[in-house]
Parts: structure tokens; C-alpha cells; sequence
């Protein structure tokens, strides 16, 4: 009897060293189920920030895509005025070596109408002194013709 006492005491030990073992592992479990529960809330949450991101990575994709585009067209039109603005420099140094030219040739036309401005003074000298020379000389044929008919009729 004894030995049954003791195998029952054994098992009755036995028996509350397993329900605390039972109760021990339901506590773990608890924790566990409670931590599965956050992460499975966490897993959650990062999906749906994982959902936002590529929302708004689509959409910073696409504004990508539009600065791009806007970006090689003012490239283009950079490229465009840089060709006119050396075009236009072109124009301007032909137009300055035109302007050199002119500038020569006014110097040159400036300096042989002076010749010539001198030239005719000294021709308007020269008829005037013609026409001077041609008074007098009518003056004198007038007196001589004068004289002649007078030295004809005596």
C-alpha cells in the first residue's frame, strides 16, 4: 500500500509538474500568438507603405518622364539659340568687315572729292580769270574797232 501511496504521490507530482509544464507552454504560446499578432499587424502596415511607395514611385516615374522630356526640348531650344546667336555673329563680323570697307571707300571717295573740289576751284579761278581776259579783250576790240573806224574815216 505504501508503494501505491507513493506511486501515487508520484503521479500526482508527475501530474502538476505536466500542468505547469501545460501552463507554462499555454503562456508561451499566448506570448507567441501575441507577437505573430504584431507581426502579422506590422507585416500589414509595411504592405500597405510597400503599396504607397510604389504608388508613389509610379508617380515620380512619370513626372520623371515628363522634367525628361521638357529637359531635351529646352536642350533643343538651347542648341537653336546658340546656332542663331552664332549665326548672328556671323552676321554682325560681316557686317563689321562690310562697315571696315565702307569706311575705306567713303576715306577714298572723301579724299578724290577733295581733288576734285580743288580741281574745279582752280578751274573757277581760271575762268574767271578767262572771262576777265575776255572783257578786257572785248573792251580793247571795241577800242580798236573804234580806233579803226575812226582811222578809216579820216
Amino acid at each position: 500500500m505504501d508503494a501505491i501511496k507513493k506511486k501515487m504521490q508520484a503521479m500526482k507530482v508527475e501530474k502538476d509538474n505536466a500542468c505547469d509544464r501545460s501552463d507554462v507552454c499555454e503562456e508561451a504560446m499566448k506570448a507567441a500568438k501575441l507577437r505573430a499578432s504584431k507581426a502579422e499587424d506590422e507585416v500589414s502596415e509595411l504592405a500597405a507603405k510597400a503599396r504607397q511607395l510604389e504608388t508613389e514611385l509610379d508617380l515620380t516615374t512619370e513626372k520623371l518622364g515628363i522634367v525628361s522630356l521638357q529637359l531635351e526640348e529646352k536642350e533643343k531650344s538651347l542648341l537653336a539659340a546658340e546656332a542663331e546667336m552664332n549665326a548672328l555673329n556671323r552676321r554682325v563680323s560681316n557686317l563689321e568687315e562690310d562697315l571696315e570697307k565702307t569706311e575705306e571707300k567713303l576715306v577714298a571717295a572723301n579724299s578724290k572729292l577733295d581733288k576734285a573740289g580743288t580741281a574745279a576751284d582752280d578751274s573757277e579761278r581760271a575762268k574767271k580769270v578767262f572771262e576777265n581776259k575776255a572783257v578786257e579783250d572785248d573792251k580793247r576790240i571795241g577800242g580798236l574797232e573804234k580806233e579803226l573806224k575812226e582811222a578809216r574815216e579820216k
